[in-house]
């Protein structure tokens, strides 16, 4: 069998055919004749190979397999890209062209099956593994049910605008404003993740800054910040005599919450393995703090003592528990004996605030120290980094104090 080498390949030559095709074995390139062979691989598949030159650049597309291809196509498929190399264009570039083309398309079809609504809730699928409660995770379906969807609920997340935006947020920014910020964030969000899918491209229209802030008004100039109701630190002994005299599991907890400056639900969800009698230590895990962080809250003598006589008649391992088994007081009771005390006018979180204002104008303790008691966290990343200590000592004189 005659041939020629074509590159570094050796090409042998023969005149093809349907039948001398099918009995081919031999490993190798076997010309056809105008630029096309046919390819023998190692493990026997056979398929299509054109070569051709442009701009005295050696070109080389394959055409298919010899099962999906015949002969007769393969030679058509050859004399077609011979008239577009004679009309200038590159048989190769155009086959690309047309392969990008075709994703695209695929792409933008894809976008415009990906509603707004589907998207939401994917993103909410994905993100709510990572939130602290099942709650987080209505709160978000809830809010874009009520809000978002029935304007871009089931349009295509592409075509998203400024205007659908405003649709959305114009009616509701004066009076719900600060769910309507809830509603504008939740909505950015989502389109962020649409974005980095690529179901969409291009800017976001939720966002505040140097978009919306400039055709809305700042929501703390339309809705002043609602604060926990608190009282005056002034009052706190008097409140607490008559705390003390009243009844109930309810009263305890609600002392203990004030003696330690801690949230309702790191009391309530409290374990009596978190104690530590002896060191008068109570330690809340990070999984049940607001920062994730394990929270240590030093307890003066009337706090051990508060849980001594609670101990006493220890029935679950809440030290707080509820009239359910095994489950702890519900988060209303606290608020039940305010109400009973006829104390509507303060809440129970108000107490963190009156903890705070007796140290900032009663004592010398400083500001970090404070911050610390009430576990809050350091927004300086700098001073962050420095400061890991939690001042146990000194927030052990001013738990007692």
């Amino acid at each position: 069998m005659v041939g020629k080498v074509v590159g570094k390949t050796w090409v042998k030559k023969m005149k093809l055919n349907p039948t001398n095709i099918k009995s081919l074995s031999e490993p190798g390139l076997y010309g056809d004749g105008a630029g096309l062979y046919l390819q023998v691989s190692k493990a026997k598949t056979k398929s299509w190979i054109y070569r051709y030159q442009i701009d005295s650049k050696r070109r080389e597309m394959g055409l298919g397999g010899f099962q999906n291809v015949s002969l007769s196509q393969a030679r058509k498929l050859r004399d077609n890209f011979k008239l577009q190399i004679r009309g200038g264009l590159d048989p190769l570039k155009l086959k690309k062209e047309a392969i990008q083309n075709a994703r695209e398309e695929e792409k933008q079809k894809k976008s415009k099956e990906m509603t707004f609504a589907l998207c939401a809730e994917k993103y909410i699928e994905l993100k709510a593994p990572g939130w602290k409660n099942a709650k987080h995770a209505q709160q978000w379906t809830n809010t874009l049910k009520t809000y978002a969807f029935p304007y871009i609920g089931n349009m295509p997340v592409a075509d998203i605008e400024l205007e659908h935006i405003l649709k959305i947020l114009q009616p509701i920014w004066s009076s719900k404003t600060e769910t309507a910020s809830r509603v504008r964030n939740r909505i950015e969000l989502v389109i962020d993740y649409a974005t980095v899918l690529k179901y969409r491209s291009g800017f976001n229209p939720a966002v505040w800054r140097g978009n919306l802030n400039k055709v809305l008004p700042e929501p703390t100039k339309i809705s002043k910040p609602k604060h926990h109701a608190a009282l005056p630190y002034d009052d706190i002994q008097t409140f607490i005599n008559k705390l003390q005299s009243a009844k109930g599991r309810g009263a305890i907890a609600l002392l203990f919450t004030i003696l330690t400056a801690a949230r309702t639900s790191e009391v309530l969800l409290s374990e009596w393995k978190e104690v530590d009698f002896e060191k008068r230590l109570w330690i809340i895990p990070a999984n049940r703090m607001k920062a994730e962080k394990e929270h240590r809250i030093p307890l003066s003598i009337q706090a051990i003592e508060l849980l001594k006589e609670a101990r006493e008649t220890r029935k679950s391992d809440y030290i707080f528990p509820g009239t359910q088994k095994n489950k702890p007081q519900s988060n209303m009771t606290m608020t039940y004996v305010l109400k009973r005390m006829g104390r509507t006018d303060i809440t129970v979180h108000g107490f963190r605030s009156t903890f705070r204002d007796w140290i900032a104008e009663q004592t010398n303790y400083p500001h970090r120290v404070a911050e610390t008691a009430l576990a809050h966290q350091i927004n300086n990343k700098a001073e962050a980094a420095y400061q890991r200590s939690d001042l146990i000592k000194k927030r052990e004189e001013l738990m007692q104090e």
